[in-house]
């Protein structure tokens, strides 16, 4: 009964334009033949968007995983959203960053883990993992459907990829496998000990970083005070493998978020600081 009224909810977004922080959400069902399965890719568009005067403007893209937590709390895992659009369009107003749109890539639901973990794990068991295909997934479906639907600026300082949790740990794995695609890489609360930290060894090797990365973490993710240390550190390691590798202040920006827990509220928090560190004015 759950899953049907999940489905019944869906259907009616996909039919529906929202207004959402001043700005526009849009549905669309994608189907992947990649991974064979379909979902939605939820699109906001900045105020005026549609406008005449707008109509040869440009916008920097953002993408970001979990699109179901990003927009709309009645779709949210935890009926918790990141307010991508209020947080957007309050900040566009304010002229804190330019004109942009945002993409949120829905996950799988059950196939989830299975595409967001690059590697083999026995914690979670995933023994046939698809997240090697992700980069592909993104870069040979996602964008160029976005780009014949919207219009999209060129450049990877134009463009942004980001999630949380594993979809953290995905985007940091598209980072190494295809650079020079995205400028900005947003990596909250990853789930680097996925897989002994295979990820963390295989950063070491890594030559080309994106322009721009922030990291962000709190201090009570797992809520036991030996996983907390854990997780807190796999993140100071990563940051001091970027730092070897010449990311300096203005290219990395690292929190660590005194209480925060594992959730969107926590990453809500931090959305701001992002989108000012990618994109700020």
């Amino acid at each position: 009964m759950e899953e049907t009224s999940t489905e019944n909810l869906e259907a009616d977004l996909a039919s529906a334009r929202r207004a959402v922080g001043g700005g526009e959400l849009r549905l669309h069902e994608f189907r992947s033949r990649i991974f064979r399965n379909k979902r939605f890719l939820r699109v906001w568009v900045p105020a005026g968007y549609d406008l005449a005067e707008n109509s040869g403007k440009r916008y920097p893209v953002f993408y970001l995983n979990d699109g179901q937590n990003l927009f709309e709390s009645a779709t949210s895992f935890t009926g918790i959203e990141w307010r991508v659009g209020e947080t957007a369009g309050r900040m566009i107003r304010e002229g804190l960053i330019p004109p942009m749109i945002f993409v949120g890539i829905d996950n799988a639901r059950l196939e989830r883990i299975k595409e967001y973990l690059p590697y083999r794990s026995m914690n979670p068991m995933v023994l046939r993992p698809r997240g090697a295909q992700y980069p592909e997934f993104l870069v040979k479906e996602v964008m160029p459907f976005v780009a014949r639907h919207y219009r999209v600026a060129k450049g990877l300082e134009h463009a942004a990829l980001g999630g949380s949790s594993l979809g953290g740990l995905i985007s940091l794995y598209v980072a190494i496998a295809r650079p020079g695609v995205f400028g900005c890489v947003l990596l909250e609360s990853p789930s680097l000990w996925v897989a002994n930290r295979q990820v963390l060894r295989e950063c070491r090797g890594v030559r080309e970083w994106p322009d721009r990365v922030f990291m962000g973490v709190g201090t009570r993710e797992v809520g036991r005070e030996d996983k907390d240390l854990q997780t807190v550190e796999n993140v100071r390691e990563l940051e001091r493998i970027l730092r070897r590798s010449g990311l300096d202040e203005r290219r990395l920006r690292v929190e660590i978020a005194d209480g925060a827990t594992h959730s969107e509220g926590a990453w809500a928090a931090r959305f701001p600081d992002a989108l000012r560190f990618f994109f700020g004015k």
